[in-house]
């Protein structure tokens, strides 16, 4: 069989293109990857940073803005990665999101970086009515948690209501701390008057850590009765019997909740004998 030079030369030409267009669609493969990996390789070590690494007085202005530059775009990156994981895990994860909000429970929690709520309970976005401040507490002058307490009982009907604090928490210890704070000292002289409540108990323990540990749980309690203390609260439990007041502790040596066990309707009986009000009857 004899093959006319012009077919077998197109036939060359073809296959030499095909090979050419293979190899270019590998190589910005390998570039896409490589790119990619070098993305991640970036973001891994800018969130592994020493503190030794972040700006200081010694850096050079340009290497502090390209440092602020990189941990401002971290974010977005990982923002833009977990919205594309949620709609590859479900298509209408964010319909459902648009569509409004029924939690279950309200966290109050401290404002400490380590303890995201949605991440240590395994909560989804929408799960949970969320707010933290110094310590985890709940003054009755302060009208930012007071607002968010009427919110989530009365519009969000939430079941459950949790104060989460923290054992090693800065704001409880700062509050030992015979030292002016400034503008926390009003703040944090709340935590001083759970101390005064149980001062017999607390000075009792020699061991200081310990002793901190158990002003932390304390202090947990109390805000659990400054939550039932609330109109919302009583109201809305004498006419459905929920929400429901939860105190809870968290470590960091093992990344465990502690239930400290709140007796919700005794602390609600014994509170209604000061802190009674009417349509608060159960």
């Amino acid at each position: 069989l004899i093959i006319p030079l012009r077919d077998t030369r197109h036939r060359q030409l073809l296959h030499h293109h095909r090979h050419h267009h293979h190899h270019h669609l590998q190589q910005q493969q390998q570039q896409q990857q490589q790119q990619q990996q070098q993305q991640t390789s970036s973001f891994s070590h800018i969130a592994h940073r020493r503190a030794s690494d972040k700006p200081n007085p010694k850096m050079a202005d340009q290497d502090i803005e390209h440092y602020l530059k990189q941990t401002h775009d971290r974010v977005f990156e990982n923002n833009r990665r977990w919205a594309e994981e949620k709609k590859k895990q479900d298509p209408n994860f964010f319909v459902s999101l648009s569509e409004g909000q029924s939690p279950e429970y309200l966290w109050i929690g401290c404002s400490d970086s380590r303890i995201p709520a949605e991440q240590i309970t395994g909560l989804e976005p929408g799960e949970a009515f969320i707010h933290r401040n110094i310590a985890n507490m709940v003054n009755n002058i302060d009208l930012n948690v007071m607002s968010v307490i009427n919110y989530a009982v009365r519009h969000l009907q939430v079941k459950h209501i949790v104060v989460c604090g923290h054992y090693g928490c800065g704001g409880v210890k700062a509050a030992m701390t015979p030292k002016d704070l400034g503008l926390l000292n009003p703040w944090l002289r709340n935590i001083r008057d759970v101390y005064r409540l149980h001062e017999a108990e607390l000075d009792a323990i020699a061991d200081e850590d310990a002793r901190y540990d158990r002003l932390v749980e304390l202090n947990v309690v109390e805000q659990c009765r400054n939550v039932i203390k609330t109109a919302a609260i009583q109201q809305s439990y004498a006419k459905n019997k929920f929400p429901i007041v939860h105190g809870w502790v968290f470590g960091f040596n093992d990344g465990l909740l502690k239930d400290l066990k709140i007796d919700h309707k005794s602390m609600l009986h014994d509170i209604q004998k000061l802190y009674h009000l009417p349509g608060a009857d159960f």
